[in-house]
């Protein structure tokens, strides 16, 4: 019986007929998906440096395979049939080719699908101003960042101009005019592509990624001169999230960020991704500060470390923290204690709250068997 021959279209289709998330091809290991967070084989037979080599030859282009000899990696992303797109990284490890596609939908998904609060729908629908979202890798904060530029599209006639590495969602002109731009194919940087958008009448600009000082620079600056700009950091919280962007900038410039971010930071939404109870599918949870007079004074005195609770009494504003929320969904049993607590910022003060409640001695689930790469 001749070995099991891996194809790129089979894999694919097998990842999205399972509702998985992201492919790994390694050497020495078999196809491997992440499938409601949990990662599972594709296929019985390890894959070898012929195999990862072929696989990748038949997405990558000529200059992704350039790239990856001259400096052992590649990034891009492509779409798959009518059905979805992906993101895809290839790396070079112990000399062999490796490869990550991470599954970007074509549906965008609505405020109610996602559970981003609908109070955002305001918040969003401002003129100028900075918004923030925020977690760490493979929270959501692409799918989050889609919902919102879907639903300004829809409801406003803006010029919106995306700048991202690489495209994930792609928008449709709906009311608003949408401009989508890839660093490293359309232009050579974040910080210069958002230097560029300034002089094409853009009423809206998301930054893919705010990763270093000139991209922050830029982003504000662009929110400070009465654009309305979105960006994302992988921190989580806000008090963490101001704190990365004052810190990324030299001690004689931090009083200066610290007065900009308090007259345009608008809004930090941090989020994570959670395994649903009983393993099937994920849900997010959220924390939202909106910035009020009270947090903008703080902002600019230094005085981060506060805000938390100005958050926990801003609920009337459309507030919460995260752990609020972790509670919340605890409490209504679509993920375990082990779960929720596990991601909770301050995880004292959330056990106490969950024994008021009297949920956390609730029968806990034995935890299912993962199968895990050898």
């Amino acid at each position: 019986m001749p070995p099991q021959q891996y194809d790129m279209v089979s894999l694919l289709k097998m990842l999205i007929d399972r509702d998985g998330s992201d492919l790994h091809l390694a050497v020495g290991s078999p196809p491997v998906g992440r499938v409601h967070g949990h990662l599972t084989y594709f296929g019985e037979r390890n894959l070898g440096p012929e195999d990862t080599e072929r696989l990748m030859k038949s997405i990558a282009s000529v200059d992704n395979q350039q790239e990856i000899q001259e400096v052992g990696g590649s990034d891009f992303g492509f779409a798959f049939e009518d059905v979805a797109r992906f993101r895809v990284s290839i790396f070079k490890q112990k000399g062999n080719v490796g490869l990550v596609l991470r599954l970007i939908p074509n549906k965008i998904l609505t405020f109610e699908q996602i559970g981003l609060p609908q109070s955002l729908k305001q918040v969003i629908s401002q003129p100028r101003g900075l918004i923030l979202v925020t977690g760490p890798t493979g929270s959501g904060k692409s799918t989050s960042l889609a919902t919102m530029i879907d639903y300004l599209n829809t409801e406003f006639d803006h010029h919106i101009i995306t700048i991202e590495d690489p495209i994930e969602y792609y928008h449709n002109h709906k009311k608003s005019l949408v401009n989508q731009r890839e660093v490293g194919v359309d232009v050579p940087s974040f910080s210069e592509a958002i230097r560029r958008a300034l002089r094409m009448d853009p009423d809206i600009i998301l930054v893919g990624e705010m990763r270093d000082l000139a991209t922050i620079e830029a982003a504000v600056t662009a929110a400070e001169t009465g654009h309305l700009v979105f960006g994302t950091l992988h921190t989580t919280g806000a008090v963490r999230t101001i704190d990365r962007l004052v810190d990324a900038f030299p001690t004689n410039q931090q009083e200066q960020i610290r007065t900009q971010l308090a007259g345009n930071l608008k809004a930090v939404i941090s989020q994570a991704l959670l395994p649903r109870k009983g393993g099937f599918g994920r849900v997010a949870a959220f924390e939202v500060m909106i910035t009020t007079p009270a947090i903008q004074n703080l902002i600019r005195d230094n005085k981060s470390y506060r805000i938390t609770s100005s958050i926990q009494t801003g609920h009337k504003y459309g507030m919460n923290l995260l752990d609020e929320h972790l509670l919340a969904l605890y409490k209504k049993g679509i993920i375990t204690y082990e779960v929720a607590s596990g991601r909770a910022q301050q995880l004292d003060e959330f056990r106490v709250a969950a024994r008021q409640l009297g949920l956390e001695d609730a029968p806990k689930e034995e935890p299912e068997e993962e199968v895990k790469p050898r």
